[in-house]
């Protein structure tokens, strides 16, 4: 036994003064040599970093639908420069040019719903205009054919 108390624990179960506690362990009893055990190798495999979206097919809807001053154009160069970079796995390349495509993305579909928006109610304003020069609001005057005395 050791000063804690436990069996074989030793120093290994304290923390040590500037980093991670130790595993636990155990002393080799006094016949076996480290030959003589059997060998194991840990592999800790790692994900790869899934590689960012590059808005490719929003940026060529936005090109094709709502190029508002070329916002639509320009998300979509950024959207090939991220699939670039994507495909010479430079990440944070991608995701940088990724990020611009999105923002132009989003910029382009905000004043194309404000357009569109202007545009219906100009139009709901005149229609409604017309119609109401083509129907003449109804007289007040006594109808002189309804045969009241």
């Amino acid at each position: 036994m050791d000063a804690t108390g436990g069996r074989g624990l030793g120093g290994a179960a304290r923390l040590q003064a500037n980093g991670p506690p130790l595993p636990p362990y155990e002393v080799l009893p006094t016949g076996v040599s480290m030959e003589e055990l059997p060998r194991s190798t840990t592999v800790l495999l790692e994900e790869p970093p899934r590689p960012p979206r590059d808005h490719l097919v929003w940026s060529l809807f936005t090109t094709l639908y709502g190029n508002f001053c070329c916002l639509g154009l320009l998300a979509f160069v950024f959207s090939v420069k991220s699939r670039d970079r994507k495909m010479l796995g430079d990440y944070s390349g991608a995701l940088s040019y990724a990020s611009t495509a999105k923002c132009l993305n989003i910029t382009a579909l905000v004043i194309n719903i404000i357009v569109v928006v202007i545009v219906v109610t100009i139009v709901a304003l005149a229609l409604e205009g017309v119609l109401s020069h083509m129907n003449p609001p109804p007289s007040y005057r006594p109808n002189p054919f309804s045969g009241g005395t």
